[in-house]
């Protein structure tokens, strides 16, 4: 493989993250498959040999390398060595928390570096965390590290030396590692609470013997992937900030009605064009829902029968209340509130408990503990089941039907706006009454928020997704370790409330516009995923070793 050929391979499966990680992947696959060139496997392989039986490290046989001990198809057992015979493996010695900025790169665990007033080593290494990227009891490692020069280390990572650097370059043995993390090293992760992978283990692993010249060959191709992911993150850096840009033009307070449509439609031309990885979508659906809450997503109509009418309807029903709890007076109710954004004509904006009553999962000594929990019954819902705005019933506890009517509160009926109080507040999702789910109850975490008038759910939860609501949010949380957010904090927040008929107009073109990123989303993921598929097919050809007439 050439400047060419990683050209031509570029140009099939793109330079996005994931395509450069499989470039880089695929050039060691074809290094340790022999398809390289330059190089002989079983020349090499004798003369590390010959060179490890002159070496005071011990017999050879203690070092060799068996099937077992390689990933499938990862090549010919007697084409590898362990990383103890041709590298020295130094565990890092600066206390990460403790280090003092200085001058010399301190090497972590991060992406980036930080910085020390000393240094441990002075050379080009690999390094390898020792610890879990994942914790509690999973084995993962997120990143390896390759670093050159004077640089401390900490103590929770390994740094990889080879030994006679002419043989084996610190840059192959960098990219080999990191294209077969999995295989080769977080196998090797030992523990269940702490896991952790150890020099021994470490000094175990697999290495390919090939020709300094084929390693030398990786080199110039990870530099030339290196270039090629700077200038791709630049570019997406580019893209990046014109998408925002764009999207913050729709959303300005300050532009004219009669210039929005203009300036919508000069966004939606240039979208294709700066829309070319799924995780931009975000962003796009994020400005949709802000522009639905600002009035700005459709057109107003003048014959619509304006909020006040609604809220005026609304006093009527919270009125009517049986016991009239929680009432509030009609001028109480529909006064308008200064808003933090500016609504249109014939809009209100209103406290949220001015729309909703709230309603606090049972704190009593009936609220249900580990032994009422059962595996069928009436399910009960927690913040784990709230995610991504929506209410989901995967890992469901449940209690019976007789301890469920013990409780004093927390029960659900069909509309209810579920809410996390604590920890990541402001979580929320809408249940919705099933044939198989009716009703449900809540934790001591979570409130419900019941619409006085059920057709303004739709709208108030388009609306509870925007970042009007969201940074309302934030502003009425107290508490920096574990936020919390009180029922009468909650009832603070200011909702942007129009008229019925242009509520059901916003729900109905934010839906059909989300339906719209969703299969662009999909659409990206799909050419994402095709292209993984097609690097690790390249790959695997990469790796047969088998002859050509044996692969026939």
């Amino acid at each position: 493989m050439n400047a060419d050929h990683v050209d031509r391979v570029v140009a099939l499966i793109g330079d996005g993250p994931g395509s450069i990680r499989g470039l880089r992947r695929l050039a060691v696959g074809l290094a340790v498959g022999g398809k390289l060139g330059g190089g002989d496997h079983d020349a090499d392989f004798q003369a590390v040999t010959e060179a490890l039986h002159r070496s005071p490290e011990g017999k050879f046989d203690q070092w060799s390398v068996a099937t077992d001990d390689l990933p499938a198809s990862l090549g010919r057992p007697e084409h590898f060595v362990r990383l103890g015979t041709v590298a020295r493996i130094e565990k890092g010695r600066t206390g990460i928390q403790a280090a003092a900025p200085g001058p010399y790169p301190l090497v972590v665990t991060a992406e980036h570096r930080q910085s020390c007033d000393h240094f441990d080593f002075d050379g080009a290494a690999a390094i390898v965390p020792l610890v879990s990227s994942a914790g509690h009891g999973k084995a993962s490692l997120q990143r390896l590290h390759y670093q050159e020069g004077r640089f401390a280390l900490g103590t929770i990572l390994a740094a990889i030396f080879p030994k006679d650097p002419q043989r084996f370059s610190a840059r192959f043995l960098f990219e080999y590692l990191s294209a077969f993390k999995d295989d080769l090293l977080v196998s090797r992760m030992l523990g269940t609470a702490n896991v952790t992978l150890t020099i021994a283990k470490l000094s175990d692993v697999p290495i390919p013997s090939i020709a300094a010249a084929v390693q030398a060959r990786v080199d110039q191709i990870m530099g030339l992937c290196d270039r090629l992911e700077a200038a791709r993150t630049a570019r997406e850096a580019t893209r990046d900030r014109l998408t925002a840009a764009s999207l913050a033009r729709l959303s300005a307070s300050d532009m004219e009605p009669k210039d929005f449509l203009t300036q919508a439609r000069s966004v939606v031309a240039t979208l294709p064009a700066l829309t070319t990885r799924p995780d931009q979508i975000k962003p796009l659906r994020q400005t949709i829902l802000n522009l639905a809450a600002g009035g700005k997503l459709v057109g107003q109509d003048p014959t619509d029968e304006p909020a006040s009418e609604l809220l005026e309807r609304i006093t009527s029903a919270r009125a009517a209340m049986k016991g009239n709890k929680g009432h509030r007076n009609k001028d109480q109710v529909i006064s308008i509130v200064p808003s933090s954004v500016a609504i249109p004509h014939r809009w209100e904006s209103v406290r949220l408990d001015a729309i909703s009553t709230f309603e606090n999962g049972d704190r009593s000594s009936n609220y249900p503990s580990g032994p009422d929990l059962k595996s069928d019954g009436i399910p009960f819902f927690s913040t784990k089941n709230l995610s991504d705005h929506r209410l989901g019933f995967a890992n469901l506890e449940f209690i019976s039907p007789a301890k469920f009517s013990s409780l004093r509160s927390g029960k659900l009926k069909d509309l209810d706006i579920l809410i996390t109080l604590r920890g990541s507040v402001g979580k929320f999702g809408l249940f919705k009454a099933s044939e198989n789910i009716t009703t449900g109850f809540i934790n001591a975490q979570l409130l419900i928020i019941r619409c006085l008038d059920p057709e303004i759910v739709p709208y108030l939860v388009t609306c509870m997704q925007s970042e009007v609501f969201d940074r309302q949010i934030a502003q009425l949380s107290s508490g920096a370790a574990t936020p919390q957010l009180s029922a009468g904090k909650l009832a603070e927040a200011l909702i942007p409330l129009p008229p019925v008929a242009e509520q059901r107009r916003i729900v109905a073109k934010v839906d059909a516009l989300m339906a719209l990123c969703d299969r662009l989303e999909a659409a990206l993921t799909a050419t994402d995923t095709s292209r993984a598929r097609l690097l690790d097919a390249l790959l695997q050809d990469a790796l047969n070793t088998r002859p050509l007439e044996e692969a026939a």
